[in-house]
């Protein structure tokens, strides 16, 4: 396969409903850009007939399809950092297999990077999912915004184009744990975003519960910025202060008013909201020293049990 000008990188975990729809669009799609492209698709642990389809998919393509099978399953983000250790074209494409994206909007993030664009992310015009999801995600955009300073109007959509200057830097940095589009965000000189269409999923069910998405807002937050613990730090020292002047109020309090048995509940009440504060605070400390807990043991991010792809004749 000589060297493709596109690489479009597909995380696939139990897909087997919709890998035939996607398989059917995603291909005429890309033949019609007229540029040459591989499809890297990442088996992501499936444990249904997905890793089956992708074989039978590379023997009908093998001129442009290459396929990585994980031995488990690493994570989304994972796979999409296999596929960037692999991908071979000089702009890459990140796509979701549930056809939520359409493939053939593909084009229009090409054409943003053709104005100089070295990274093109996307908003979805009318976003087909549940309110919950709406409502979580304008919470966590601007919550993300306010304290990393990353500019995305719409974090949760997997379509975006990246140059290959940039992928390589994201490879770089061999961080376990992070937040690709923010990281590439970062990396960027020029980035941009383009509206994109967006679909109900055709088949299966969504892989991010809402306990996996509060995750994941943990990683973007604690992995690109320390604001969460200086602004505990802040609230720490406020609090110490108003404690302390709440101690000098009692003490003025019992001279004048002497002994009394009134507001001890008040007291615990405070008790118990101070004690909910640094319980917080140190389950956000120990969410960093997490972090720097699996960076440390230089485990290896993900293991692949085998690669299909064309092998070059000399």
């Amino acid at each position: 396969m000589n060297a493709p000008q596109l690489s479009v990188i597909i995380p696939v975990y139990n897909e087997q409903e919709t890998l035939p729809a996607l398989f059917a669009r995603l291909y005429p799609a890309l033949d019609a850009l007229g540029v040459a492209y591989e499809v890297l698709f990442i088996n992501d642990g499936s444990r249904d007939r997905s890793a089956a389809l992708l074989k039978d998919q590379f023997q009908v393509r093998p001129d442009v399809t290459r396929v990585i099978l994980f031995n488990t399953n690493c994570g989304q983000h994972m796979a999409i950092i296999a596929g960037f250790e692999y991908c071979r074209g000089e702009r890459v494409v990140t796509l979701d297999a549930d056809l939520q994206n359409p493939p053939e909007e593909i084009g229009k993030l090409l054409a943003a990077m053709d104005q100089g664009h070295d990274y093109v992310g996307s908003i979805r015009q009318t976003r087909e999912d549940s309110l919950w999801r709406h409502v979580a995600s304008k919470l966590m955009n601007g919550l993300r915004e306010r304290i990393t300073k990353i500019r995305m109007t719409d974090q949760g959509c997997m379509l975006r184009a990246y140059s290959r200057s940039i992928v390589k830097a994201i490879v770089s940095t061999r961080e376990v744990s992070t937040y690709i589009p923010a990281l590439a965000y970062t990396f960027a000189a020029n980035p941009t975003e383009v509206a994109v269409a967006h679909a109900e999923r055709a088949a299966g069910e969504s892989k991010y519960s809402m306990y996996k998405l509060i995750r994941l807002n943990f990683d973007l937050v604690t992995g690109f910025s320390v604001v969460p613990l200086q602004m505990f730090s802040l609230a720490g020292i406020a609090l110490s202060l108003a404690s302390a002047g709440f101690v000098v109020f009692l003490a003025i309090r019992r001279i004048i008013v002497g002994p009394e048995a009134e507001g001890l509940f008040t007291l615990f009440g405070i008790n118990f909201l101070l004690i909910g504060i640094l319980l917080f605070g140190i389950g956000l400390l120990g969410e960093y020293v997490g972090r720097i807990y699996q960076q440390v043991r230089e485990r290896p991010r993900f293991t692949i049990q085998a690669i299909l792809e064309q092998r070059e004749e000399n």
